[in-house]
């Protein structure tokens, strides 16, 4: 266990930046950071690079739509032209809909705060299942959403997919989420989480 838990964190220390932290997201537990994870997790739900996602949520959040009110309340152009400055082009019509669309929904539903999403859900399968209501999420959005949100959740833990149990593996730690989770601190799970998906693609 000792061994696995010094691979774990070589692994974090090489790999373990979380897509939030990329995009210059203090994940708390509080509605606007846990949107713009939400906005972030539909980017990276296209087939686009990852980069390309970070950084059109990076314009996203420089043009001031940080919360559900200010993206729906910005025209469709202003989130089309954000997007494009993040050079977001080939999905940037469809996803400034979905934005729209996806800020709407939250607002009517949970009045724009994703604590009252959690606050209604049974189980962390039933949030990703949520989750899967806003426009432009599918199971992988949803999969990244709790992935990252799990360090402050703990509704969430453990939250590892398909692909980050293939990098643990990869990495000689155990493929099992329990196994995995128990070799960090619950606030580090979101950085092993990405260490193992980042190892993977590296």
């Amino acid at each position: 266990m000792s061994t696995q838990r010094e691979t774990a964190r070589s692994l974090m220390e090489r790999h373990g930046t979380t897509f939030t932290e990329q995009a210059g997201i203090t994940l708390r537990d509080k509605p606007s950071p846990l949107y713009r994870l939400l906005v972030l997790s539909t980017l990276l739900s296209a087939r686009i690079h990852s980069d390309i996602a970070v950084a059109a949520a990076q314009e996203l959040s420089k043009a001031g739509l940080r919360t559900p009110r200010r993206m729906a309340d910005a025209t469709w152009q202003q989130r089309v032209d954000a997007l494009g400055r993040g050079h977001y082009r080939r999905y940037d019509e469809r996803t400034s809909t979905q934005l729209g669309n996806g800020a709407q929904l939250l607002l009517e539903r949970y009045r724009g705060d994703l604590r009252r999403l959690r606050d209604a859900s049974s189980d962390a399968a039933d949030i990703g299942q949520r989750l899967q209501e806003f426009p432009g999420i599918g199971p992988t959005g949803a999969a990244i959403f709790c992935r990252e949100a799990q360090g402050v959740w703990p509704e969430l833990v453990p939250s590892m997919d398909k692909k980050v149990l293939q990098g643990a593996r990869q990495a000689g730690l155990p493929d099992n989420p329990d196994r995995l989770a128990k070799l960090v601190d619950a606030e580090e799970l979101p950085a092993l989480a990405a260490a193992c998906l980042r190892a993977t693609l590296s």
